[in-house]
């Protein structure tokens, strides 16, 4: 995501449980008339969500499980656990209701099977209440098995007006698969509710196979989508590369043109963005969409469209009559999914704080606690932080209060207690919410203060200073010891690790517990940023659950690679993408980059040969020291019509079609 980046960059804590204290969630910035607050605590490992049409929330953990809210309240029993391969990016990453739910009772998920190799599925399940029936999935379609690169899955599954299932699916991070007919990757795939390929896809006659459901094709990441149910319009968002966010509205055949273009062009091959914004500063990822048709909001947000930024955090609305973008909603911790309720209240899905939150209109609403303070248990000198979420008319105000007395400065939506001491505790946290219509107090949590040492943390393997090269395997270690406890068990320990790229992050090892050791690889595919390391994280916990975090940073080997043609200044194709020469670009060792040589050029110009003897289109690993790529070209008749050696993408003017 460049992944979806959860970017992707998200939070990974998969287990609230497992931290001592919870992510404050400070209320959304959002228009007049509106509200903002928490509807439900959720683990934030989350990816995606969907309402049943009974009203309940369904909400995919990239762990695997599939969880209910119910009421606002989210159950302990999953309604189904799928074993998935959740590194990186992959995961449980999509559901879907059946329109026959209602007497059919079946569910859809996309998840990352991991047998018999590993790839994405489209299942479906038979749902009794809250669980699934045991034994009830039925595989729909099995995906091509995946490469080592992590990222650009996809994930969005939306049945269309027609009845018919539409699941959005990532190049797996190469940018020529979005680009050819002879697989699944990049594309978006429409299906009949059994799984079967409806004979009016636009490739049926064209493609093989399960290829034969292509719907639509040339796109990198389309980790959401959207149907307008009024008029039928899918919207399509396409996490980019380094230059552009896409919201494309889908067309039946259509291309996208990535890996050739990203963002709008004037190849007219490939289908424009109706709207496309850029990267600039936080700007990353777009990662939610949900088109606005309730009345519950005033009337000049019916039908619009309401798009999030995963590193942003912000939440945007496209009119897509004029494709015109306002502001709507700032300040969310890494929003994954939109959604609007059967209420006609706006969802986003917070990954980074573990939250689901919920955007209302009104005119004039009182302040209401919606999350309440929780009692918190630290150890001398440590920092205890009190949290609480309330809805009501803007704008909001709290005074937090220790045993019924106001603190004096403790004016935000959370409070920390620092260096906290013995006397501290068995004290009493409030606090006490109000706007101009009212005041609302909050339950009090207790804060008890434990004399027991906070536990001793050291990760010693990989040693400071460690560097690494794209398919390295890293192995971890570390030792936990505790004054009271002693050395600590193997189950005290949990472990993760964080790919960091830019300002934002990708999971790449989710949380795991009951190991003092352990190991992970580096991939050789996916992120091809130099820009880029790798955060090994240990936390232990003692007997009386206090906790310790330490963390060690590998950072990357890298090189300079120049890319050159002979004569000069011809064109080449780098990852998919055009650059003109020379061009030089600095990489991480080890990392496969695809090198093409575009001929025919101009008038006179064929591919000859490269300077390390490689196919037109063949796939490096980035060498271990600074290296220089030369494709060489010969000149050719003014009426020769050859293409040299090249083998074209599909659909590309002047070039036979490769099938």
């Amino acid at each position: 995501m460049r992944s979806i980046r959860w970017r992707a960059r998200a939070g990974i804590a998969a287990l609230a449980a497992l931290f001592m204290v919870v992510a404050a969630a400070p209320a959304a910035t959002v228009p007049d008339g509106f509200v903002d607050g928490i509807y439900v605590r959720v683990p934030s490992d989350t990816t995606a969500m969907q309402f049943a049409p009974d009203g309940r929330l369904f909400i995919a953990q990239q762990s695997g499980k599939l969880r209910v809210v119910q009421n606002g309240t989210l159950l302990a029993t999953p309604f189904l656990t799928v074993p998935v391969s959740s590194s990186g990016e992959r995961g449980l990453l999509g559901v879907a209701f059946d329109p026959n739910f209602a007497t059919n009772r079946f569910v859809y998920v996309y998840y990352t099977a991991k047998t018999p190799t590993i790839h994405n599925r489209l299942s479906r399940f038979t749902a009794n209440g809250n669980v699934a029936v045991s034994g009830s999935q039925v595989v729909l379609l099995d995906l091509n098995s995946l490469s080592s690169a992590t990222n650009h899955n996809g994930g969005a599954i939306h049945f269309g007006n027609d009845g018919k299932l539409f699941v959005a699916v990532g190049d797996n991070a190469k940018g020529s698969n979005s680009q050819t007919k002879t697989n699944l990757l990049g594309k978006i795939l429409r299906l009949n509710r059994d799984g079967t390929i409806p004979t009016d896809n636009p490739f049926f006659g064209q493609a093989s196979g399960v290829n034969r459901a292509i719907w639509a094709m040339g796109l990198r990441n389309p980790f959401t989508t959207a149907f307008q149910r009024s008029t039928g319009r899918l919207f399509i968002n396409d996490v980019g590369e380094v230059k552009w966010e896409e919201i494309n509205v889908g067309s039946r055949g259509g291309n996208y043109g990535w890996p050739i273009v990203e963002g709008k062009s004037g190849d007219t091959r490939f289908k424009n963005p109706l709207f496309a914004y850029a990267h600039s500063g936080s700007v990353c990822a777009i990662t939610g969409g949900a088109f606005y048709e309730s009345d519950a909001f005033p009337t000049q947000y019916r039908g619009q469209y309401f798009f999030a930024d995963f590193c942003a955090g912000w939440i945007r609305r496209l009119n897509p009559a004029t494709a015109a973008v306002t502001s709507f909603a700032t300040g969310i911790n890494s929003p994954v999914d939109l959604k609007v309720g059967p209420d006609g209240a706006l969802y986003y899905l917070a990954r980074g704080a573990g939250y689901v939150g919920r955007i209302r209109h009104t005119a004039a609403e009182f302040p209401a606690i919606e999350l309440q303070p929780v009692s918190r248990t630290v150890g001398v000198g440590q920092s205890a932080i009190f949290s609480v979420g309330a809805t009501g008319s803007a704008p909001l105000s709290y005074q937090w209060r220790r045993n019924a007395t106001a603190i004096t400065g403790a004016t935000g939506a959370s409070y920390t207690r620092t260096n906290v001491k013995l006397a501290d505790s068995g004290a009493f946290f409030d606090v006490v919410v109000r706007n101009a219509f009212g005041a609302a107090p909050s339950e009090t949590a207790q804060l008890t203060v434990l004399q027991n040492a906070v536990p001793a943390a050291r990760i010693t393997q990989p040693v400071s200073g460690t560097s690494y090269a794209a398919g390295t395997v890293i192995n971890y270690a570390g030792t936990g010891n505790d004054l009271e406890d002693g050395a600590l068990p193997a189950s005290a320990f949990t472990w993760w690790v964080d790919l960091h790229h830019n300002s934002h992050t990708h999971p790449h090892v989710l949380p795991q517990t009951g190991a003092k050791t352990g190991s992970f690889t580096i991939p050789t595919q996916g992120e091809t940023s130099a820009n880029v390391f790798y955060r090994i994280h240990l936390r232990v916990r003692d007997s009386v659950g206090l906790t310790r975090s330490v963390i060690r940073d590998i950072r990357p080997r890298k090189v300079t690679v120049t890319l050159a043609t002979n004569p000069d200044g011809l064109q080449l194709r780098l990852d998919g993408q055009p650059i003109a020469t020379p061009h030089s670009f600095v990489g991480v060792v080890g990392i496969e980059r695809t090198l093409e040589a575009v001929s025919p050029q101009g008038p006179s110009w064929t591919f000859s040969s490269w300077s390390d003897d490689g196919a037109p289109i063949h796939t490096i690993s980035t060498p271990s020291a600074n290296k220089t790529y030369t494709a060489r070209f010969v000149a050719q008749s003014a009426s020769s019509t050859a293409i040299g050696n090249r083998t074209p993408y599909e659909g590309e003017s002047g070039t036979a079609k490769v099938r």
